[in-house]
């Protein structure tokens, strides 16, 4: 178990649960052409959980062609909303997130509808939220060594590869940065803002930490996933949008670093071989034979300029972002504290 973060556990999360006496839990199903497996995992979604007064299932149709609507509310899901279309786990995520808030959620679980996650694992993941030890938790299928899943080696590769990134990009130390099956307190998801429709896993991530919530990992052992991932249909495609996300969340968080990064990248060998010319210069009186190199200094100091000019503009632009976040945040109190939703999702 390995716990990451740098602030005391949000607004005393676990005395507020514990007076008002009402726990509510919202578990999120993004699901997309799942009628296979959906009815499993819900009817597996344990309803009696010590501390928690209501459990929910909230179902996220998106854009299924199959059963699975049906399955689900066969089923016995409280809620099914549906997108008219395809528009990606991410999206799906977060018109969960926010609609679970809207359910009055205190806690809110996401989790895959293919079967492969274990819902009897929901009660020790939350548990940590429920005692006030972390805003957010995420399951970890690598994090010990005997829960290991066996799967392809690409998507081994792929898995290891963008967890080194969220890690070297947040300077954590996670062993999993891809598992779907996770626990947010209300007031993580009220923090959380995402942006990408294709993926969100490392998205939420970067966002949470760069707001210093307290993460937990957590192990968990998966079940053989049945059929092919939704998602993960080419692993090349894939990995180039969940980069491109990825990239843009850090730049959004950390744009003085992002911008500054790449102007050093040109100023350093820039002012190198221009220093290496002027030695040149010093001693032999003359640039040939690097004269050609004069122009290649010239654009690479000019090209570091305009980073560095960009770096100093986005920072002051990161600092509106982060006050227009926080203005953010209190617009979604004042929306969600009446629960506006409670009763007209539950006659869904």
């Amino acid at each position: 178990m390995v716990v990451i973060g740098d602030r005391p556990v949000a607004a005393g999360i676990h005395s507020e649960l514990k007076e008002a006496q009402a726990v509510k839990l919202v578990v999120v199903l993004p699901a997309h052409n799942e009628e296979k497996t959906i009815a499993r995992v819900i009817t597996e979604i344990p309803r009696a959980i010590e501390d928690v007064t209501e459990v929910e299932v909230l179902v996220i149709d998106d854009g299924s062609t199959d059963g699975t609507v049906e399955e689900a509310k066969k089923a016995g899901a409280d809620t099914v909303i549906s997108h008219t279309a395809n528009k990606g786990v991410g999206a799906a995520f977060s018109t969960g997130k926010d609609f679970a808030l809207r359910m009055g959620a205190d806690i809110i679980v996401t989790m895959d509808a293919d079967g492969q996650f274990n819902p009897n694992d929901i009660p020790r993941l939350i548990e940590h939220v429920l005692r006030g030890q972390a805003d957010f938790v995420t399951a970890s299928r690598f994090l010990d060594e005997s829960f290991k899943p066996k799967m392809p080696r690409i998507k081994r590769i792929g898995n290891s590869f963008f967890t080194r990134i969220v890690n070297l990009l947040t300077g954590q130390k996670l062993a999993d940065t891809q598992c779907g099956f996770r626990v947010y307190s209300r007031e993580a998801a009220l923090r959380l803002n995402t942006f990408g429709d294709f993926t969100y896993t490392q998205e939420v991530l970067i966002d949470l930490l760069n707001k210093g919530m307290n993460v937990r990992e957590v192990p968990i052992k998966v079940n053989e996933r049945e059929g092919k991932s939704k998602v993960v249909t080419h692993w090349y495609s894939y990995g180039l949008k969940a980069l491109v996300i990825t990239i843009r969340s850090f730049r959004d968080h950390k744009p003085l670093r992002f911008f500054g990064s790449i102007s050093l990248l040109a100023l350093i060998p820039g002012v190198m071989i221009g220093l290496f010319m002027l030695g040149h210069l010093a001693i032999t009186g003359r640039t040939s034979p690097f004269t050609s190199l004069l122009y290649l200094v010239v654009a690479l100091l000019i090209l570091g300029t305009i980073f560095l000019v960009l770096a100093l503009i986005a920072d002051m632009l990161g600092r509106l972002k982060r006050i227009e976040e926080e203005l953010l945040y209190y617009s979604k109190l004042n929306n969600y504290k009446d629960n506006g939703l409670r009763k007209e999702s539950s006659s869904k």
